[in-house]
């Protein structure tokens, strides 16, 4: 048969090698629900000779019991392989596929049309050199047309190419293809998508997609199976930038041998060219370029190697190790794009990781300026963001990297952001600048340690962290556990969350946003204190583990003292000494923890209280007892 694989009959060692030294171009394929985004991919591969026979009878068979093209072969049914996509007829999940050509290999992602999968899509176009959009002949632009292109031009895709298929359906009508074209134009224009090829096709017939259509004589230009193996791939473009090869690995076998390994992500570099560890500025030069199949004369962008330098230096896995003359910026601060991808939503001041390259990072973000409404391009005031949402933000890192804007490297300019408690990727940034301030601020050597600090007040600092829902007896037990410290002789203070928002906190609500920056606040007091060498005390409901544990991080190592104030929900509101449950449940008192906002509680903490079964006078003798036990 004639679209039984390219395989068979072929010696396939010969096959391997002939591909292997083609170029590979990645794209992804996006547009409205039912535009024929996977029609199309399903007749590439047909069109390619890439569909064995077997699986060609499969889907003859399949399209008989659920193709949607009138006994039509449903080329779409190659891949949507998730049985809910085969039921709703949509696609949900970004699917893979590769095929090749005599000129160029493949990798195609077929990305989700609803809104609801936008990171979805941002995900298959994550490493794309072109993006496939696909408009429907008889529709036009729609709103996801306009809001797919916007997503496109964000992840710097430098290529697309207008489909308008479906023209069999509107007989080929040259009107119908430049109304389209001229309308898309002027908002290309607008998200600054330059390089649009538009081409008239019918998926579903073939017509222009492998093939010229004799049902468009009007139409001079490429078919797309043309264009793909014409346009520019991501690597030439890569190799042109400045070096840049972040360390995934030091490299000893032995004593006589020390490299860096890792993938350049820009540039090329040869031995003897001078180098700048990006982070410390030390410069040397490239003694060999190493790979497993001996040295190299020249390394270029997308290669994996091993490079060693003239000189012994202090580079580690993290470091990014580029052009001397031309080096990547190091900062702690900068404007970003952020594609938020986790259920629970994004709070600016919540810590999370921050993973730029090989380096893993602690980061917050510090302000939303704004979201972004992808369907109408607006820009819209905002305090958390929330599943598929985009926002510029600015990001604070607990130390600086190496980057370099997104628009000039997408290697070095793009991150994810970590959620701390389950490890899930929770969102993905794109950088613009470092903000000026990161420049401008710098750290002040101190001549009086933390430790002669301490020292002098006869006391190892600690910070005792007392959470429990609101009337649990939190700040009862901290000011006795502060009386029995202070007549010991120890130098103390207390910050209670009720007294901090009469100051310091007096601008903040409860919202969980609000309650984040309560905390984030609270923890940085708390950090300087103890740098003063104090024993702090420290009583807030503080709700979230993430916001904990984030405090705990600020400390030194073995100085947080996590004290759980056990009270069940139920006594703690027979208390309500301050009537706030009784206000809670009559609905006059919004986000009130225990009631309509969770707590969460710790799961291993330094000492759990029951307040069921110890005095607030045991509690706090037990907590001194333990402090004193642990020095």
């Amino acid at each position: 048969m004639a679209h039984v694989s390219k395989l068979i009959g072929e010696d396939i060692e010969a096959y391997l090698l002939q591909h292997q030294h083609k170029s590979l171009l990645r794209f992804i394929t996006c547009g409205s629900v039912d535009d024929g985004k996977s029609t199309l991919i399903g007749r590439l591969l047909y069109d390619s000779k890439m569909i064995f026979e077997d699986q060609l009878a499969s889907l003859v068979e399949d399209s008989k019991k659920v193709g949607t093209q009138g006994g039509e072969i449903d080329f779409a049914l190659l891949v949507d392989g998730l049985a809910a996509e085969r039921e709703q007829g949509i696609t949900i999940d970004v699917a893979y596929r590769f095929f090749s050509t005599d000129k160029r290999k493949f990798i195609v992602a077929d990305t989700p049309g609803h809104e609801q999968y936008t990171r979805n899509m941002v995900t298959g176009a994550s490493t794309a050199d072109l993006a496939v959009i696909l408009i429907d002949a008889r529709k036009g632009v729609l709103t996801q047309t306009r809001r797919h292109s916007y997503l496109v031009s964000l992840m710097g895709i430098r290529h697309a190419v207008l489909a308008i298929n479906k023209m069999d359906l509107v007989g080929w009508s040259q009107l119908t293809f430049d109304t389209i074209e001229a309308g898309y134009a002027k908002f290309a224009e607008q998200i600054g998508l330059k390089s649009v090829l538009a081409i008239p096709i019918s998926s579903l017939k073939g017509d222009n997609i492998a093939n010229k259509s004799a049902a468009s004589p009007w139409y001079s230009g490429p078919t797309l199976m043309q264009h793909l193996e014409g346009v520019e791939i991501g690597e030439t473009r890569r190799a042109a930038q400045p070096f840049r090869m972040p360390v995934q690995w030091v490299n000893r076998p032995n004593s006589d041998f020390r490299g860096f390994s890792g993938q350049i992500s820009g540039g090329r570099v040869r031995p003897g060219d001078r180098v700048r560890i990006a982070q410390s500025g030390v410069i040397s030069n490239v003694a060999r370029i190493v790979t497993k199949d001996g040295d190299l004369a020249e390394a270029v962008a997308g290669q994996s190697v091993t490079l060693t330098l003239s000189d012994e230096v202090d580079c580690s896995r993290g470091d990014v190790i580029a052009a001397a003359d031309d080096a990547p910026e190091v900062a702690d601060q900068f404007e970003t794009t952020l594609i938020w991808m986790a259920a629970e939503p994004l709070l600016p001041g919540r810590s999370y990781w921050l993973k730029i390259g090989a380096k893993t990072v602690t980061a917050q973000v510090t302000d939303i300026k704004y979201k972004i409404n992808v369907n109408t391009l607006e820009h819209l005031a905002s305090k958390v963001l929330e599943l598929n949402e985009i926002a510029v933000c600015n990001v604070s890192l607990d130390q600086p990297v190496a980057f370099d804007p997104y628009a000039a490297n997408q290697d070095m300019g793009s991150f994810i952001l970590i959620d701390r408690t389950t490890n899930a990727t929770a969102g993905a940034g794109l950088i613009h600048f470092a903000l000026r301030r990161a420049q401008n601020v710098h750290w002040q050597a101190l001549d009086i340690t933390r430790e002669s600090r301490a020292e002098i007040k006869g006391q190892t600092p600690a910070v005792l962290w007392f959470t429990g829902l609101s009337g649990a007896g939190k700040s009862t037990i901290a000011n006795l556990v502060e009386k029995r410290l202070h007549s010991l002789g120890r130098h103390t203070v207390l910050l209670d969350g009720d007294n901090l928002r009469h100051g310091l906190n007096r601008d903040l609500g409860f919202t969980d946003a609000d309650r984040v920056e309560n905390i984030r606040r609270v923890a940085e007091v708390a950090r300087l204190m103890s740098d003063a060498g104090l024993i702090v005390l420290v009583s807030f409901i503080s709700p979230f583990r993430a916001e904990r544990e984030m405090a705990r991080a600020l400390m030194a190592k073995g100085e947080f003292f996590e004290v759980f104030v056990d009270t069940p929900l139920e006594d703690a509101e027979k208390r309500d000494v301050k009537g706030l449950y009784k206000k809670a449940r009559a609905g006059q008192l919004k986000n009130f923890t225990g009631v309509d906002s969770p707590y969460e509680r710790p799961n291993n903490p330094e000492l759990r209280i029951d307040t069921t079964q110890t005095s607030p006078d045991k509690a706090a003798e037990q907590i001194v007892k333990a402090l004193i036990e642990r020095g």
